[in-house]
């Protein structure tokens, strides 16, 4: 008798017509009925390389599934139900005729190049976008998933998946692949991805030979797998199919959760019309060996379900074994099985595991985080993978090795929370000379950088007379938008207890001008009080370019900020450049950037050194701590510039320098795009202005 793969091979050839290839099948099935699992392996292994038409391979996957029903085998292919299976079957010779496949074309502009995978909802493909190619991409390439033929029949489903991708494109997580857009050609219907290389963990756990992973090896998987999810959930989506066929482990080391597209929201505002259309239990997204009690149920989704999922993938990777046999988790629990305590785990450990394996919901870990933090994945910082020894050697400042503690790492370093108390940052008031000291505290908590060759322009506060006029939140407003439009400035105009203040950078002399001119025409503008960084010419293009997301960010509140150590901003060469910074209220990717005086700009994060740039909700870290930047010549002053972003500012690296006017330009490119999708509101910046002097031994 031949093999499934034979067969298959055999069809393929036209030596068998359809109907005799399904009733070969439901022979080869019959004999071998209890190794579905091994089967289905055999048919994606020849999808992979030469796909059978996508209704033929949805007509084999059906007739495996209910065979594997029959016998209960489990497998790792997200189920479909036995309705819709049957809708498949009687659309699949309408489907046919419309099938595409390895060299096609999507809508004049996605070449299908390679099957990377198949799975129960779709195939994926490595396509070539033609217009990324038109346009010079450094990276043409994308992924697309063509969905099933179950979907192309039901209207009310496609129209539901269109809307939940879109919301899944909101999902910018550096361990969550992107889903860029929903489109159909015909009746195909795909999804275009972010391209990976790599491999997903399901191809590691079904390695032969595979008995587990270390846990200090597994930490990083773990994190990653835990840390998308948990965005996920901050967001109102539960994933719904996890498994290990949905993370993907690329070859840079990092760590991707898929198929988010086809999750589901949670968390659903009353007034969303999208409330009662989409449902994945009616396209089968279900996969038995890792979905809890509760989906079998068809209870409401909830972030446990996916802390379930979660649980059983972490002990497949840590004993290389499924927690339960791989059986669904009801007839696990009616069989009253027990998962055992897997090597090299503590108490502790064992004992988060455990409940997130929890056949009850309302016993089980609560949250993904909570099982992280138990699990204790976070604690300690992983190697640097990009931390060595050398320079960069542009503008003034040596690079020696790795520098940024980003999200995986909460040491002491870094830390989640932590702003610098105002006693910490006030001392900066005490660099003005005596006879600029303002008569009260000038801004403790957001101190100027005061450089002494271009000192700040300050102006003694006065309370005003019960007769003056004063300010009221209006003309702040007004005062604001004025300042907005004084070239080479970033200013914001402020009234703590009553009193007007501005605080920010400025051009001297005309610009200047312009900020007393704004001042005389706002009530109590004449007793306002100044911390106004002056700002060199040659600075001017740097501020201009980051100005708005300064403004914003200060008129919020100042969540983002950057400050040097020491706090007056004075470095003497062959001191180290070393900055505090914090982040926002929310989930956010950092850039640090160097504005050199010789107009090159030197990338600090991400970098070559270290590429991990994401932070958690306002978190605090010292950059540079260990002496990592060195200052060097040419001397003056110059800019470092901190700018929050919600997304990745770049899809790969920027080189380790380049010239200022190019970068900003791409600069100001990519924060339009990202305003577009993401708003303007997450989008912030601070910056600081050093002056960097030569030692006194060498001038």
């Amino acid at each position: 008798m031949m093999s499934l793969a034979q067969l298959i091979q055999t069809f393929q050839s036209g030596a068998l017509s359809r109907e005799a290839f399904f009733a070969e099948i439901d022979h080869v099935l019959a004999v071998d009925a209890a190794n579905c699992a091994r089967l289905r392996e055999a048919v994606d292994a020849t999808q992979t390389v030469h796909p059978l038409p996508d209704a033929v391979y949805a007509e084999v996957l059906r007739r495996i599934e209910h065979r594997e029903d029959s016998s209960a085998a489990v497998d790792d292919s997200t189920r479909i139900h036995e309705a819709i299976a049957a809708a498949r079957s009687a659309s699949a010779g309408d489907d046919a005729e419309h099938v595409k496949g390895i060299g096609d074309t999507l809508n004049g502009r996605f070449v299908l190049e390679e099957c990377l995978g198949v799975g129960g909802m779709g195939t994926v493909y490595k396509a070539l976008d033609l217009r990324k190619l038109e346009a010079s991409d450094r990276k043409p390439y994308i992924a697309i998933k063509v969905l099933n033929v179950q979907f192309r029949g039901q209207p009310t489903s496609l129209i539901a998946l269109q809307r939940e991708a879109r919301k899944a494109q909101t999902l910018a997580h550096r361990n969550i692949v992107t889903v860029y857009d929903f489109d159909r050609d015909g009746p195909l219907v795909y999804l275009t991805m972010e391209y990976l290389s790599g491999k997903p963990l399901s191809k590691l756990l079904r390695a032969p030979g595979f008995a587990g992973m270390p846990f200090e090896k597994a930490r990083p998987i773990i994190a990653g797998m835990g840390q998308a999810l948990a965005y996920a959930h901050e967001r109102g989506f539960v994933h719904c199919d996890f498994k290990p066929a949905n993370v993907f482990l690329t070859d840079g080391g990092d760590v991707k959760v898929i198929d988010f597209g086809i999750a589901r929201v949670f968390q659903r505002p009353e007034e969303d019309p999208d409330v009662t259309v989409f449902d994945p239990a009616t396209l089968g997204g279900i996969t038995p060996a890792y979905a809890s009690p509760e989906m079998f149920e068809h209870r409401e989704p909830d972030p446990r379900d996916d802390v379930y999922a979660l649980a059983c993938v972490t002990y497949e990777l840590l004993t290389g074994k499924h927690p339960f046999n791989r059986k669904s988790a009801t007839q696990a629990r009616s069989d009253k099985m027990r998962a055992e305590r897997p090597p090299g785990l503590d108490r502790g450990q064992w004992r988060t595991l455990s409940a997130a394996l929890s056949f009850d919901r309302a016993s089980r870990t609560a949250s993904v985080n909570q099982f992280l933090d138990g699990m204790g994945v976070l604690t300690r910082a992983a190697a640097f993978p990009g931390a060595r020894a050398g320079a960069i050697g542009v503008g003034a400042i040596v690079v020696a090795a790795g520098l940024w503690v980003g999200y995986r790492v909460f040491s002491g370093h870094g830390q989640t929370g932590a702003r610098p108390s105002m006693s910490a940052i006030a001392p900066a008031s005490a660099t003005l000379a005596a006879s600029e000291a303002p008569a009260s505290p000038v801004l403790a908590a957001t101190p100027a950088a005061v450089v002494a060759s271009v000192p700040a322009t300050t102006a003694a506060a006065a309370v005003p007379a019960p007769s003056a006029p004063v300010a009221d939140a209006a003309s702040i407003a007004a005062l604001n938008a004025t300042l907005a439009h004084i070239p080479c400035s970033a200013l914001a105009a402020s009234l703590p207890e009553h009193v007007v203040q501005v605080r920010g950078f400025a051009n001297t002399g005309e610009n200047m001008a312009h900020v007393h001119d704004a001042l005389a025409q706002t009530p109590g503008g004449q007793a306002a009080k100044l911390d106004v960084t002056a700002v060199e010419n040659h600075n001017c293009e740097v501020v201009s370019a980051f100005a708005p997301y300064w403004r914003a960010n200060h008129l919020a509140g100042g969540g983002a900020s950057i400050h040097t150590q020491p706090l007056d901003a004075h470095l003497t060469q062959g001191m180290p450049l070393i900055v505090d910074i914090t982040t926002p209220h929310y989930d956010s990717y950092v850039n640090v950037d160097y504005f050199a005086l010789d107009g090159s700009v030197v990338h600090l994060v991400p970098s070559n050194v270290e590429r991990d740039n994401q932070a958690p909700p306002s978190f605090s870290a010292t950059v540079g701590g260990s002496g990592y930047w060195l200052v060097d010549k040419p001397f003056g002053t110059e800019m470092i510039v901190l700018l929050i972003t919600p997304a990745p500012l770049f899809d790969g690296l920027r080189p380790a320098s380049e010239s200022r006017s190019a970068y900003l330009a791409a600069v100001g490119q990519q924060l339009k795009q990202m305003e577009a999708r993401y708003g303007a509101g997450h989008i912030v910046a601070d910056f600081v202005q050093i002056t960097t002097h030569a030692r006194s031994d060498s001038q």
